[in-house]
């Protein structure tokens, strides 16, 4: 088990730096770089240590299904992809470019493991109910996982495919919120603070745990999910927007702006030292 866990740590690693370089590889346009951060280590032991699925067959039928709802965080989606042996590092190195396959915002393509166009906040969860009651209907044992922000649950949307999932019992559908509680104005309090998540969701007939969303060994205990449940399980990652750069952390800036090259030594240096070169 530790050396699991020191093996996933290791990844994350390498996915925040990859993050980087590929935020100062796109250039003045600028990239969600923020809100990927906060979700790496979710991603990695997600894809490396939960979800079921073939890298050699993207679109095995028998696959868990992850649903990205907060799309402003495909960055780290896709180094997850990447990490995951479904996109190849060429591929991944094609971010942002125009007419490649990985935009800002992530495009359904199944082929290459993107199960789900995002971008407008709110409707992930929904789009997971459909997967999750699917595979009830047709007698499938496959999971699906929805990765949400916290301000995105200010969207009524959100709240209404609560209940739908508590309604039709689906224990294989597993939400998982990024609560760094940041977004892209400032902090989720100020701008419509939600109350305690937790009660919340308990209220609306969801199985709710709380964890470190940077812990490794805590996400993969808390990924444990006990299918004889009769209602969805909602997890709530407590996480910091741009986790592991320090000037990026808790820095609404870094929602969305543009690596310089100045600050993609500073941030590289902070993750593997001080000899870094472009």
């Amino acid at each position: 088990m530790k050396d699991k866990i020191v093996e996933l740590e290791n990844i994350a690693l390498d996915m925040r730096k990859h993050a980087i370089k590929l935020a100062y590889q796109v250039g003045e346009n600028g990239v969600h770089v923020g809100p990927a951060l906060s979700m790496v280590e979710i991603m990695t032991v997600l894809y490396k240590n939960v979800m079921n699925f073939r890298s050699c067959n993207p679109k095995w039928d028998s696959r868990d299904r992850f649903i990205l709802s907060k799309g402003h965080g495909a960055l780290a989606y896709y180094i997850a992809l990447f990490e995951a042996d479904i996109i190849t590092k060429e591929e991944l190195y094609t971010y942002e470019n125009n007419g490649g396959f990985l935009p800002g915002q992530p495009v359904m393509n199944v082929e290459k493991g993107i199960e789900y166009s995002s971008g407008s906040l709110g409707i992930g969860l929904s789009f997971a109910i459909g997967i999750a009651l699917a595979a009830k209907i047709k007698s499938q044992s496959y999971n699906t996982y929805v990765l949400m922000g916290d301000g995105e649950c200010n969207e009524g949307s959100v709240w209404e495919s609560a209940m739908s999932a508590a309604h039709f019992r689906l224990n294989n559908l597993i939400a998982i919120i990024d609560y760094n509680k940041m977004q892209s104005d400032g902090k989720s309090t100020d701008i419509l603070d939600m109350g305690d998540l937790k009660s919340k969701w308990s209220s609306f007939g969801w199985n709710v745990k709380e964890v470190d969303g940077h812990k490794i060994e805590s996400l993969i205990e808390v990924f444990k999910i006990d299918n004889k449940e009769t209602c969805p399980t909602v997890i709530i990652a407590n996480t910091v927007k741009g986790k592991g750069i320090s000037f990026m952390e808790n820095n609404p800036v870094w929602h969305h702006a543009q690596v310089t090259t100045e600050l993609y030594l500073k941030a590289m240096s902070e993750l593997e030292g001080n000899n870094n070169e472009l």
